[in-house]
């Protein structure tokens, strides 16, 4: 039951955390190092779901799917993470030279429908969801929430055949290399829905440790119409980049009358480097 809502939560979190205040709980995965040099080159990875951005404070992220695009452009399934109280980590092979992917990509359905008087609510999979509402029930409504959290490590150099877009949800393609960030420098990037490039699209970069300055330190961005964004790289330190779309209505919006909305989470992590 833990590990369920867990699953289930982690989207919630995502678009909390979108609104921008400061104490919202971030999920996030880290490298130990994002170039690693080593010559058998393994990286671990640890996923959490924290308010003090990459600290171990609240709870992990469930890392079950985890998959890993090599920098030849082929994906496969991580080894399984092992997850503790507050964290989960995984050891990744790194055996190619160049630039990985690594990618947490899943959809849920939170829904509702009418059996006869009675108003019952679910959670899952959308597969779930279309064999557990009964042929006769009414008021039937679905949100459909897609997310990825994703982070970059490069093994010995740099390269860009696993940057190329999966054409499926909400995606951030990095147009200068994720490894080899370097503050004072430019950063371009491409916001991607199912393949199309998203323009007006608002997301944001948060520093790690923010329990040490005091204040969030959050940098806000907007694509223009190629879906692209230039960004000039701040201080050193790991950054949160976020975006959800689309946006979430206003504080007091009205509920929507839909009977099916679509929602769509983007969660990062990139190092800039010293100059």
């Amino acid at each position: 039951m833990h590990n369920k809502l867990i699953k289930h939560g982690v989207l919630a979190l995502v678009l909390a955390a979108a609104a921008g205040g400061a104490s919202a709980h971030r999920p996030w995965m880290v490298p130990t190092s994002t170039l690693v040099e080593n010559k058998n080159a393994w990286v671990t990875i640890d996923g959490a779901i924290s308010e003090g951005l990459f600290d171990v404070d609240h709870m992990p992220l469930r890392m079950n799917g985890l998959t890993v695009t090599a920098p030849d452009g082929t994906t496969s399934a991580a080894p399984e993470a092992v997850m503790g109280k507050m964290r989960s980590s995984v050891d990744i092979p790194l055996p190619q030279e160049g630039t990985y992917r690594i990618a947490l990509v899943s959809t849920n359905v939170f829904g509702s429908y009418k059996d006869g008087a009675e108003v019952k609510r679910f959670r899952g999979s959308e597969a779930d969801f279309a064999k557990q509402v009964p042929a006769g029930a009414t008021e039937v409504k679905k949100t459909i929430t897609a997310q990825r959290i994703e982070t970059f490590v490069s093994a010995h150099k740099t390269s860009d055949g696993a940057l190329k877009p999966t054409n499926a949800g909400l995606e951030m393609i990095p147009l200068s290399n994720p490894n080899d960030l370097r503050s004072g420098e430019t950063l371009r990037v491409r916001f991607l829905l199912d393949g199309k490039p998203l323009p007006k699209l608002d997301f944001s970069m948060v520093p790690g440790g923010v329990r040490y300055r005091g204040v969030l330190g959050e940098v806000r961005q907007t694509t223009d119409a190629k879906g692209e964004a230039s960004i000039k790289l701040p201080a050193p330190n790991m950054y949160w980049v976020n975006a959800v779309y689309p946006p979430s209505p206003g504080k007091g919006a009205p509920p929507s009358d839909a009977p099916e909305t679509r929602r769509y989470a983007y969660t990062g992590s990139l190092e800039i480097l010293p100059e």
